[in-house]
């Protein structure tokens, strides 16, 4: 009884001492190198992150620098918990929110992991099955970190890790919000000390007896059943012995959690949904059509892939279907090679986020560096600079601002999609791997191997392109659905309109059971094509297959399930709602605020839509929300019965559709604008920046400032375009003028006759100009700032010595030595034509 009222008391406390922050700022990775920080540092760099608008740090030791080794602290030593709770202090003291890692670099894996309950990788050899250790490590390890990667599969590995955290955080006072688990990346890892018993346990025979069938290649039925009970064998394990038993434990020390389950050999929705905020992944670019857009062409798709929402939605349906409010995204990894990344690079990629559900944004990120380290200074090898030696850190507030208006709205709404699409992951199951170990790794990166090619992943992206709202759901989750007095299906938090199985081979006999529960209760069920074919289970496969088929028969005597004939009409039939939003090319997620109105956030990632009206499935009245502008009016019209809205939004800009009770008063207006191009003489200044200062120059035309004389081709920095111009009496007396500045490489501050009109970093360069302008003699300054990669051309030439780090150093984007010398020059400047737009 003491025991148990000491562990009592000991939760309450460490609960107590745990963070509540707030949100709706974008967060940032922060690689601790060698944990070599001291508290001044670490100090100054907090606050260059609270006054840039980031509202939290993830702390995730790595390997170190050279020449620090004396600074390097041993990860979990006393010396270790003492900086990450000071770090924690100042967080509170900044009012900014601190996560970890559990554990250094990933995966899990350290010093504690025995041969034991290190990773297992089976083959059948000879008729037996031959377990070997995988021999992989802890990737990027830090000092103190090292060691095996745990066997994920294993029945006490997890808890035997953890107990190692027990000890180092008895003692601590200031804990993080959260504890962090990075993509799994056990390569190879397949098989755990009991895993006959299990297998045999959940699957009732013999896995050692079909070894045969589990290697067989040439797609006998038999050899499939095996090949998905083995598979979902590893899921079920996966899950009840990796992320329940973390899960569990960070609850019970006042953690929250953010899971990465993407690259798991289990399913995503079972995985993501056991952490409090579910976490995806954007690696690289994903090659949107906005003009202007720049997109680095060493970037290697073969290699990487690229990222998609629908592989984002495994994050954000979990999170939807149980009720969390925050679904996070590890953000911006390899947009581009080492500094070319700009900040309209980056708002694409986060909108695309937003539009998968993502409403917690961590950027990818950003690398402890001491303050006194020369230019660059410490790097991680992987990522976008988000620090404080990045590029664009003078003009990262504005993006920081952006997304925290953006995700003020999308954190207090919920979302409100129609259609609960059934994840058929056994059919993937039954499909030969192409990851290591033979087992399917279910990866953002490379969706193509096991989303997009499948008839669920060409059926989701039927869905999102015309314009149907949904969540995917597990052959889990289905038990633990509700049907209301409407018919419409409820998890507790959220109802859909009805479930959407698409066409499927296998199923298990537990699926459908749930399927013909809801059934009969009244939701709606639609099977794209057709029935699945076959029940999963080598067990006593005939016979039970025999029911299988009888089963669903008497599913589709019900009225409520039906095999589409035309799945348009018959999901709209079941109250699914089609929205035009995506017909006109824009990519939009559908949410409800507190009070039931509905909210849209709306992004126009393309080159097909620039205005027109558009119906909106809500019949409702909506204003639009800029979260650049601001808050305007909208024209509204009945047509055919619905209610449409006048949308402008230009390619790579995006906006809220909020439901209003207040009609427009806004007119249409149906004419053309006009345009004026400033053409003349300009004067180009440089006003700082490495490696010195250029010469000025006189410019006819504009033109990059690489094709200048003297050493501009090195130069990054900041410059000052002036010209003077006239204007037509007409255009001094429209009621709306832009200033377009064209092509900007990277971010443009305007003046105009005096007047601070604004900074321009996302595509389009526009600013509005509210009565600034007079018909002779006007002054306009733009000062632009260009990206780091032509300096670090000449740096890496005369002085390389910054590359000094252990590991893999840095590398390339290709993940080749990284060599900025043989660089050509990126355009910089102001390329334009810079005109006035105006109605």
């Amino acid at each position: 009884m003491r025991l148990i009222l000491s562990l009592l008391l000991l939760f309450i406390s460490v609960q107590l001492k745990a963070q509540t922050v707030s949100t709706s700022r974008p967060w940032t990775y922060w690689w601790w190198m060698g944990s070599a920080v001291t508290k001044n540092d670490i100090s100054a760099q907090l606050e260059y992150f609270n006054k840039a608008g980031i509202g939290g740090v993830h702390i995730i030791p790595i390997y170190g620098a050279k020449g620090y080794e004396s600074g390097y602290i041993p990860f979990l030593s006393p010396e270790w918990i003492d900086v990450m709770q000071y770090t924690v202090q100042e967080g509170n003291r900044l009012g900014m929110g601190v996560d970890m890692t559990t554990g250094t670099g990933w995966p899990f894996g350290g010093p504690n992991v025995p041969l034991d309950r290190a990773a297992k990788n089976m083959k059948p050899v000879n008729e037996k099955l031959d377990v070997t250790l995988t021999e992989q490590k802890v990737k990027r390890a830090a000092p103190g970190g090292e060691g095996y990667v745990l066997d994920p599969f294993h029945p006490s590995a997890m808890t035997q890790y953890l107990s190692r955290f027990d000890s180092a955080f008895a003692n601590a006072r200031n804990l993080p919000r959260s504890m962090y688990n990075d993509s799994y990346e056990a390569y190879g890892a397949n098989w755990t000390t009991d895993f006959p018993e299990q297998f045999q346990k959940r699957r009732r025979y013999e896995i050692g007896k079909q070894q045969s069938l589990l290697i067989d290649s040439t797609n006998k039925e038999d050899g499939i059943l095996v090949k998905i009970d083995y598979h979902q064998t590893l899921a079920e394990l996966l899950r009840e012995r990796y992320a329940l038993p973390w899960t569990q434990w960070s609850k019970a020390h006042g953690f929250l959690t953010r899971y990465q389950a993407h690259g798991s050999p289990g399913n995503l929705l079972d995985l993501y949904e056991t952490a409090d905020i579910p976490e995806t992944e954007s690696f690289g670019t994903s090659r949107f059509a906005i003009p202007g857009l720049r997109i680095d062409p060493d970037y290697s798709i073969n290699q990487f892939g690229t990222p998609n929402p629908l592989a984002m939605k495994f994050a954000s349906s979990a999170a939807n279907f149980s009720g969390k409010k925050l679904v996070s995204s590890e953000t911006g990894t390899w947009l581009a090679n080492h500094f070319k990344v700009s900040l309209s690079q980056i708002k694409p990629q986060i909108d695309e986020l937003f539009t998968a559900g993502i409403n917690h944004i961590f950027y990818h990120g950003a690398t402890y560096s001491p303050e006194n380290e020369t230019y660059p200074g410490w790097l991680f090898y992987a990522s976008t600079n988000f620090g404080k030696n990045a590029h664009f850190a003078e003009h990262f507030p504005f993006l920081n601002d952006y997304v925290q208006r953006t995700q003020e709205r999308l954190q207090s709404s919920v979302s409100d999609n129609d259609i609960l699409l059934y994840f058929p992951i056994h059919d993937l199951w039954a499909t030969q791997a192409k990851s290591p170990g033979n087992v399917h790794l279910l990866e953002v990166h490379h969706v193509d191997r096991w989303l997009l090619d499948l008839p669920f992943g060409k059926l989701a992206q039927w869905l999102w392109k015309e314009g149907f709202t949904f969540d995917y759901v597990s052959d889990l989750q289905l038990g633990r659905l509700n049907v209301d007095e409407n018919g419409n299906v409820i998890t507790g938090n959220t109802s859909y309109k009805t479930v959407l199985i698409p066409a499927s081979t296998y199923m298990p006999e537990e699926t459908l059971a749930e399927l013909k529960r809801l059934s009969g209760a009244g939701a709606k069920i639609i099977f794209d094509q057709h029935t699945p074919a076959k029940i999963t289970g080598f067990y006593n496969h005939e016979s039970r297959q025999k029911s299988f088929a009888d089963d669903i028969s008497n599913l589709l005597k019900n009225k409520n399930s039906k095999v589409s004939g035309s799945l348009t009409k018959d999901l709209i039939a079941n109250g699914a709602m089609q929205e035009e939003l995506a017909g006109k090319g824009l990519s939009f997620i559908r949410k409800k605020t507190g009070d039931g109105k509905a909210l849209y956030f709306v992004a126009n990632l393309g080159n097909t839509f620039k205005e027109d009206w558009i119906a909106v499935s809500k019949p409702a009245l909506f204003s639009k929300y800029d979260p650049l502008q601001g808050e305007s009016s909208l024209p509204h019209r009945t047509n055919k019965g619905k209610t449409e809205i006048f949308l402008s939004l230009l390619p790579g800009q995006s906006c809220f559709l909020q439901e209003t009770h207040t009609a427009s008063t806004v007119p249409f207006r149906n004419f053309k604008p006009n345009e004026l191009v400033i053409n003349g003489s300009w004067e180009l200044t440089f006003l700082e920046g490495r490696p010195h200062i250029p010469a000025a120059a006189k410019l006819n035309e504009l033109k990059s400032w690489t094709m200048l004389p003297d050493s501009a081709v090195y130069f990054s920095g900041k410059a000052r375009y002036k010209i003077r111009f006239d204007i037509p009496r007409q255009l001094l007396g429209s009621k709306s003028v832009l200033l377009d500045l064209g092509d900007v490489r990277e971010v443009a501050t305007v003046t105009l006759n005096g007047k601070s009109i604004g900074t321009a970093w996302s595509i389009p360069f526009q600013l509005p100009l509210n009565k600034v302008l007079k018909s002779k003699n006007n002054i306009l300054e733009i000062e632009v700032t260009n990206l780091s990669a032509n300096y670090m051309r000449l740096r890496d030439q005369q002085a390389p010595e910054w590359k000094k780090f252990y590991d893999i150093n840095i590398v390339d984007i290709t993940y080749k030595k990284f060599d900025a010398s043989k660089w050509d020059p990126m355009p910089s400047g102001l390329l334009g034509p810079v005109k006035l737009i105006y109605y």
